[in-house]
């Protein structure tokens, strides 16, 4: 495909942005169609990015015969269904993490994705991040082994508050979304499926109606283990800090910086064509479609990580 790419993203809040933000520096790319929940602030989204078809119906944006690909940044809850829409209606779609909140969910998306043949992928930006790059172009050099993943999840959300503090109309999940990353993360970069797994949680909060903390453990097949802490309540430093641990070193990766376990800061600016871990989940969508390959992060790819996440919550939640 050497044409424009025509492209339509549903949902203008906090993460939609980024990958507007993220497609302006990519060639051959085009938002024609903007998806949001309330018109107006949609609107105003649209025209500082100089978009011009807007709409609070998906479907409508799917009937626009130019849009060639979306990318869904909606609620977790709609990923499985919407996803699905686009799929029926002919369209490439990328899918923000995770591909959906139930195993069947999944199931139903990837066999879908295969029986249309469009390219589908999920938003598991970790792949992607520089500082992960490296430490994977360290493994496939035969130059470091993971033994342990250590890994903290923290935020502060005992309100439905997204990335921007503005107000949520949907409630956020520790173990479907926030779990997910390093669940996926972790057998991806260990090269070894994850054959063990248990989670233990704090109690529900009153009115979400969710686990605020949960604790992870993971071993892969080739015997790599992970720890992972998550937590909606810590008040302080937030976001998510990963500790692998080595044969041949230890290091430290910070969204997309990266330090060795001595705090030494590494250089991963020449990693790839972008420090940006969402241009560059961005960047291998289009080139997939462009290239008519299977991206990295697929649908396909990353189903076990939904697999493992469905039988953790049948743990968690026997009844």
């Amino acid at each position: 495909m050497s044409k424009t790419i025509k492209v339509a993203l549903a949902g203008a809040g906090a993460f939609g942005i980024k990958h507007l933000d993220g497609i302006k520096n990519i060639d051959g790319v085009e938002v024609v169609s903007l998806v949001g929940r309330e018109l107006e602030k949609t609107k105003e989204v649209a025209s500082k990015y100089g978009i011009g078809h807007v709409t609070t119906d998906l479907a409508a944006s799917l009937a626009l015969p130019e849009v060639d690909a979306v990318i869904l940044c909606t609620p977790t809850q709609m990923h499985a269904s919407q996803t699905i829409a686009c799929l029926n209606a002919g369209k490439h779609v990328q899918v923000e993490i995770p591909l959906a909140d139930s195993w069947k969910g999944a199931e139903e998306v990837v066999r879908l994705a295969k029986q249309t043949g469009k390219v589908a992928m999920c938003g598991h930006t970790r792949r992607f991040n520089p500082s992960h790059q490296w430490v994977k172009h360290k493994i496939k050099a035969g130059e470091f082994n993971i033994q342990q993943m250590d890994v903290q999840t923290y935020f502060f959300r005992r309100t439905n508050m997204n990335a921007l503090g503005q107000a949520r109309s949907w409630t956020d999940h520790l173990l479907w979304h926030h779990a997910a990353h390093t669940v996926d993360l972790f057998a991806y970069q260990a090269g070894s499926p994850i054959v063990k797994a248990n989670a233990v949680q704090g109690p529900v909060h009153p009115t979400l109606g969710i686990a605020m903390d949960m604790s992870i453990q993971l071993q892969a097949a080739n015997g790599a283990i992970c720890t992972l802490s998550l937590s909606f309540n810590n008040d302080g430093p937030l976001g998510t800090y990963f500790r692998y641990i080595g044969d041949t070193g230890t290091y430290l990766a910070r969204y997309d910086d990266l330090y060795t376990g001595k705090e030494e800061q590494i250089d991963v600016s020449k990693v790839d064509v972008s420090m940006n871990g969402i241009e560059l989940q961005d960047r291998e969508f289009f080139a997939a479609i462009q290239e008519g390959r299977e991206p990295n992060a697929s649908v396909a790819q990353v189903l076990p990580c939904y697999q493992v996440l469905h039988n953790l919550e049948l743990q968690l939640n026997p009844g």
